[in-house]
């Protein structure tokens, strides 16, 4: 760029924090925008941003091509466009900030164009132990059932508590009754990346690909490798109850978020891109980053979900836990507040609503689409082992499981299909839509 690199940290950008988790802050910047293109004229719009705002000079990625994207994105004196789904990453002065804005709202070829953000891991590190107001089915003394009719009524219908041979939360979506496996089908889980040596998934993983910089695709944080458990841990662990809902599905492990439990959207975007292109039929993303109520959907996640949807991909991602019920509910966090983006809420053993899940505060896109088990969830760790989380981090890889249990026996449906068959099997709940959405996640 004309006048030298730039600091990102002149607009807010933050290191990673310990937790990955947003700690009720506002929104995070990098400095960067995220720019969406006319997939019949990106080059022109790339070529009118260059003449009116002087962004740095453009790389270009394709979605089979891993080996240096990461460190493109790193480079303060790149622009990054990836041509798979359309979409670049520019490195723009604060001086042309609003130069590039003016420019995207006037050229055609340019649909949208986004300040970048940084997103985070959607799990809760506390508090591990709920009020017992917050689940009156907890609750041990005799009148339970008389005073939480209802929450008694959803224990009933919901798993046994036994976990020695599937987790709860597989007996709860009836996984562990399902013939199929996911045999044949890709999902992709863009995370903090996986333990490649986990004697559980070392022989499932289809490919890896890590989009932090200078970081390997290893997990450093454990999110990943437990959400890569959950989605598509085999029939036969190791050691303890089977906790992977497609036990036979192909791993594509993209790591988007550091060992911090941190990323950007360009991370994201990039990690979208690669699984695209390798023939995913689910992405499954238990990442966001909080929104305010009333904030709009973001319009680049929004129209990447859609070439997603029309290139045979469907993308499932986490509300957030934001929430602090009964109290206080929060709207679904962003990138699943986008329409055509499944929002998954979190449920525990009684079939309660998480006291941390997100709600349908906002309006088009912030609805809650189909809850799943994340209380308490068992599933793969770093070193081998195995662990429990909470989370709608947990409860958005039970879904992508499921997807692909539903491509598996259904082979020739399209992206419409598989979510008309995954909410309209749902299993209805007390609780209303805008906590559950269609209700609790259903294996065919």
């Amino acid at each position: 760029m004309a006048n030298g690199p730039l600091d990102r940290r002149a607009f807010g950008g933050q290191p990673d924090r310990p937790n990955g988790s947003p700690g009720g802050r506002g929104a995070e910047y990098t400095g960067r925008y995220v720019i969406l293109l006319d997939p019949g004229s990106q080059e022109s719009g790339l070529s009118a941003l260059r003449s009116a705002a002087d962004i740095a000079p453009v790389e270009r990625v394709r979605g089979a091509e891993t080996a240096n994207v990461a460190e493109l994105l790193e480079n303060p004196n790149v622009s990054v466009q990836f041509e798979e789904l359309g979409a670049a990453v520019v490195e723009v002065r604060a001086d042309q900030r609003h130069a590039l804005v003016t420019m995207a709202e006037a050229d055609p070829s340019i649909i949208a164009a986004e300040p970048e953000r940084m997103v985070y891991a959607s799990v809760i590190t506390a508090p591990q132990q709920a009020p017992t107001e917050f689940f009156p089915a907890y609750r041990s003394d005799e009148r339970v059932v008389e005073r939480h009719t209802n929450a008694e009524i959803a224990a009933a219908q919901g798993p046994a508590l036994d976990e020695g041979k599937w987790t709860w939360g597989l007996q709860a979506i009836r996984a562990s009754l399902s013939h199929l496996t996911g045999r044949g089908v890709k999902i992709a889980v863009l995370d903090t990346g996986v333990d490649t040596d986990h004697p559980d998934l070392v022989d499932r993983l289809e490919e890896t690909a890590s989009f932090v910089p200078g970081e390997s695709v290893e997990d450093g944080h454990g999110h990943g490798t437990h959400c890569i458990g959950t989605a598509a841990g085999p029939a036969n662990p190791k050691q303890g109850p089977r906790y992977g809902v497609a036990t036979e599905a192909r791993i594509l492990a993209g790591k988007v978020l550091s060992n911090a439990g941190s990323g950007s959207d360009g991370q994201i975007l990039a990690g979208m891109d690669w699984a695209v292109a390798r023939g995913a039929r689910v992405i499954s993303m238990s990442l966001g980053a909080p929104v305010r109520p009333g904030e709009l959907f973001p319009q680049t996640y929004e129209k990447l979900a859609q070439r997603a949807l029309a290139r045979g991909t469907l993308i499932v991602a986490a509300a957030g836990n934001e929430s602090r019920r009964p109290r206080r509910v929060e709207p679904v966090g962003r990138p699943a507040n986008c329409p055509s983006i499944l929002a998954v809420a979190s449920v525990d053993q009684a079939l309660t609503t998480s006291f941390f899940s997100c709600g349908a505060i906002n309006g088009e896109g912030g609805e809650i689409n189909i809850a799943a088990p994340g209380r308490d969830v068992h599933s793969a760790a770093p070193g081998g082992g195995y662990q429990s989380m909470s989370g709608t981090s947990m409860a958005t890889p039970h879904v992508a499981g499921v997807v692909a249990l539903l491509a598996e026996a259904n082979p020739d449906a399209t992206t419409a299909d598989l979510k008309s068959l995954l909410l309209s099997g749902a299993f209805p709940l007390s609780q209303g839509a805008e906590e559950v959405g269609s209700g609790l996640l259903q294996a065919p």
